[in-house]
């Protein structure tokens, strides 16, 4: 018997029990499923209690109708951008439910079958098993508002192969369904239309045996390569491009460091940057992004200062300059991450690693 531990058509997260099994269920299709402060306080919630939960082993993270998560919610800290530290409890437990899902003890799978962008993105790609479709979007574009790649990004990107992990940072650049599972962002390509009968198959498995859940969902996935025209395909000319002294310079640090450094020690620099950023250390143009985007919608930002020549390197690093002690993000040091080396038994792993 199934057991509603939320139940109303109004909540923006819905959890359900059902024997050995667990669903996160975002709820709110008409916005995308965007990730709000009650958004994360649950899910951290849920997750929490069910790690602890012996009948609980296997946790399944869905989307209500076509969205599975367009990120996070822009207006709320657009709203709260005078009050400098209003965001800082909502990022932490957001940084702090970032390493919690890299680093689950129980099997998850991610049913990720629409936009699954940002933020909304770190609730897909670092799961044990991530389940995309032909209508599935992936996509960092923090860059256009005047954010960083956020939400362990800066770890995953940094362990793409060659430049990947810049090109994406930097532009924004979409990537389908085919091209996650080529990449290693995603384990396994589903028909859209077998996704409903894909949960039933995971439901009534009723374990949370990994391999069982492999098999389990390969009975529904099919193999798949990019289409020609993929940007998978160009991957010289990405890392030309993408290895150039200018403002890749500043990625490069922030992604290519990555490459040497453990989860946590991306989060917590991830962090101060999100902290530093909202706190308008040198520059309100999150802001400025946010409201070009997401209030007046003129997608015509004036940023500050207006061109990359004028960006001071001595200003860009204050906002990787550690905090106090008692403000750092506190999370554990040494855990086994999911994600690691998970792109390496993909179809892109056969391109090796450089820089």
């Amino acid at each position: 018997m199934a057991q509603e531990v939320a139940n109303t058509s109004e909540e923006v997260l819905l959890g359900e029990e059902i024997e050995h099994v667990r669903l996160i269920t975002l709820n709110r299709p008409r916005h995308l499923n965007i990730i709000s402060s009650r958004v994360v306080s649950l899910i951290a919630e849920y997750l929490e209690k069910w790690e602890k939960d012996d009948n609980a082993e296997l946790v399944i993270i869905k989307g209500a109708g076509r969205a599975f998560s367009a990120g996070g919610d822009l207006r709320m800290f657009y709203d709260g951008r005078t009050q400098k530290d209003s965001c800082l409890e909502v990022a932490y437990r957001f940084y702090w439910l970032c390493n919690h899902i890299h680093t689950y003890k129980k099997t998850q799978v991610a049913l990720a079958h629409g936009i699954s962008i940002g933020g909304g993105a770190s609730l897909m790609v670092p799961l044990k098993f991530s389940v995309v479709t032909e209508k599935t979007v992936f996509a960092t574009p923090e860059a256009s508002i005047g954010f960083h790649t956020e939400c362990g990004f800066s770890y995953i990107h940094s362990h793409l192969p060659g430049r990947l992990g810049e090109y994406l940072a930097l532009t924004g650049a979409r990537l389908n369904g085919k091209e996650l599972v080529a990449a290693g962002l995603a384990t396994h390509f589903v028909p859209f239309e077998k996704i409903p009968e894909l949960e039933k198959r995971l439901v009534s498995l009723n374990s949370g045996n990994a391999d069982a859940v492999k098999s389990a969902i390969e009975e529904f996935s099919v193999e798949v390569e990019p289409d020609e025209d993929s940007v998978l395909n160009k991957q010289s000319i990405i890392d030309e491009c993408f290895s150039k002294d200018t403002v890749a310079e500043i990625i490069e640090s922030f992604i290519r460091e990555g490459r040497k450094q453990s989860l946590s020690e991306c989060l917590k620099k991830e962090f101060r940057l999100t902290i530093n950023i909202l706190r308008s250390t040198i520059s309100a143009d999150v802001y400025e992004g946010i409201r070009a985007l997401t209030i007046d919608k003129d997608n015509s930002p004036k940023w500050d200062p207006p061109t990359l020549d004028q960006v001071d390197d001595e200003k860009i690093d204050l906002v990787f300059k550690p905090f106090e002690e008692n403000l750092e993000l506190q999370i554990p040091e040494k855990e086994e991450c999911r994600w690691d080396g998970k792109y390496e038994n993909s179809a892109y792993a056969s391109l090796k690693v450089t820089g």
